[in-house]
């Protein structure tokens, strides 16, 4: 049985002479003569050329400092709403967890908005109704006083002695400060005038009215901002931008809570001691001690000299008992009521913590003095999260 026979292949030969047919731009190329090729690629202009041309490097350098000037102008003269913005936020923010607490009880955000900015305005109308009509009255009183006090400076031994070393100069010059003090209107022109008084109490007024309606529109798109804040950063690292924003937000929220609840007691402690001792205008007091010693850091130390100050013009003894219970209070809050108030929201350790608020109030004020320490536990927050798992990660 014979073998069939195969079928010819291909010889090596053929395959090794065919080659890829040229494609039509291929073939116009090798057509066009070499005189009449195209024009030669253009190198890039070195850097140097502009260098070479001084005209045009001098007009672009000024340009340039003209531009940087304008927008430093433009960011200063903004300054005013970039700070109310930043109160806003600060607010809204602090606001934030009473609105969730609400929420987790049943009440919708919108009405959980209403009731705690209700109880927000009627707040801060008592505080308004208590401070201003104590100051008019205050300040009523001291003007009906002054000759009576100055009657009784003329009984004591100083003036004595200083009548008798400077003769007449002594009783002209005191009565020149009576009737100057007595005028309502030097006491104005003290302040800067009765027309900058009053732009000064229209500005404060329109300043918190503003904060107050920004943080309620914050307050109000608060999810909606944090849901879009998400979508610009990529879908992988969607997860933990959000757990490291709402542990953020959360620690901002619960350390203004902790502020408020501290000067709340500063406060209470404030109006016991003035009551108990008899020194004149507790109640006042105790919302200049409100005030003051939500400041962190230096608000307890400042308000500790300022009561203490007052409280010496009425009476050295109790001045001298105010400064120690209040002195005993302070060392309470520090190792006591601030640990057990702040570590619930907030861990900073405590170096950190003066660094943070001498910087924020060097650079920025009292505003960078309230947003100094939950600044300095956000980027602790982000090395923890971030930063150092990346580290671990590199063998």
């Amino acid at each position: 049985m014979t073998d069939a026979p195969s079928e010819p292949g291909p010889s090596p030969r053929r395959w090794s002479r065919r080659r890829p047919s040229a494609s039509p731009a291929a073939a116009a190329d090798a057509a066009t003569p070499t005189g009449a090729s195209l024009a030669p690629e253009q190198p890039p202009r070195p850097v140097g050329a502009l260098i070479q041309r001084p005209f045009v490097l001098g007009f672009l350098v000024v340009l340039g400092g003209l531009l940087a000037v304008g927008l430093t102008s433009a960011i200063a003269d903004l300054a005013t709403i970039w700070i109310y913005i930043a109160f806003a936020l600060f607010a809204a923010l602090g606001l934030d967890p009473l609105v969730r607490r609400l929420e987790r009880r049943g009440v919708g955000r919108a009405w959980g908005i209403v009731i705690v900015y209700f109880v927000f305005a009627l707040v801060m109308v008592g505080v308004l109704w208590l401070v201003i009509p104590t100051v008019v009255g205050q300040v009523a009183q001291f003007i009906r006083d002054l000759p009576s006090t100055i009657a009784g400076f003329q009984q004591t031994d100083f003036y004595l002695w200083a009548r008798d070393q400077f003769g007449d100069q002594v009783p002209a010059l005191l009565n020149e400060i009576q009737r100057f003090l007595s005028d309502p209107a030097n006491l104005a022109a003290i302040g800067g005038g009765v027309l900058q008084i009053g732009v000064s109490i229209g500005t404060t007024i329109s300043g918190l009215i503003i904060i107050i309606v920004l943080s309620l529109y914050f307050l109000a798109s608060l999810p909606e901002v944090k849901q879009a804040f998400y979508r610009l950063v990529p879908a992988r690292n969607r997860p933990l931008t959000a757990e490291l924003t709402e542990e953020i937000t959360a620690s901002v929220g619960g350390y203004l809570g902790g502020m408020v609840i501290l000067a709340f007691f500063n406060a209470l402690v404030t109006f016991l001691l003035y009551s108990v001792l008899g020194l004149p205008f507790p109640l006042l007091l105790a919302v200049v001690s409100f005030c003051i010693t939500i400041i962190p850091l230096v608000g307890t130390v400042l308000f500790w000299g300022i009561g203490s100050v007052v409280a010496l013009f009425t009476n050295p003894l109790s001045a001298l008992v105010f400064a120690a219970a209040y002195l005993v209070y302070m060392q309470l809050e520090a190792y006591v009521l601030t640990p057990r108030v702040m570590n619930k929201t907030i861990a900073v350790p405590g170096s950190l913590v003066v660094i943070g608020a001498l910087v924020g109030g060097t650079l920025m004020g009292l505003l960078g003095a309230l947003v100094a320490i939950p600044v300095t536990a956000s980027l602790l927050l982000v090395l923890k999260k971030v930063w150092i798992p990346r580290q671990d990660a590199k063998v």
